[in-house]
């Protein structure tokens, strides 16, 4: 079975909420909200690779001094197996939009469970809302 590498990011505002995204029409999981992120692609690191995304995806530029590792996920899909790395992030230039006809939604902790979340990004939930 295949491993991908994705890096995610919890961007979180001044309010302590987190920011998440929904999987447009036509993607694969369409419909399930999801931290954002992407593919890390040959040569970059989880780092330059969710910096990257972040700017193609919302919009919005930050720094890898601004990623805090957080915790991961590490989850067995049907065709591959997801290795995901989360970073916190609290700074960032821009303000977030749906680049991709993505929905965006600004969650409190205690409110990220009446999310559809991918079945990956699930384990995460309480790691993020017993921290913040």
């Amino acid at each position: 079975m295949n491993v991908l590498l994705v890096a995610a990011a919890a961007l979180i505002d001044r309010d302590n909420r987190i920011l998440l995204a929904k999987r447009p029409e036509g993607k694969w999981m369409a419909g399930y909200w999801e931290f954002p992120g992407g593919k890390v692609e040959t040569g970059e690191t989880p780092e330059t690779a969710l910096i990257r995304e972040l700017n193609e995806e919302l919009g919005i530029d930050t720094w890898q001094s601004c990623l805090a590792p957080l915790t991961f996920a590490s989850h067995a899909y049907e065709d591959f197996h997801l290795l995901m790395p989360l970073f916190a992030c609290r700074k960032w230039k821009g303000r977030p939009r749906g680049s991709e006809r993505q929905e965006l939604s600004w969650a409190r902790p205690r409110d990220l469970k009446n999310y559809n979340l991918l079945p990956a990004d699930i384990p995460m939930v309480p790691i993020l809302r017993d921290w913040l």
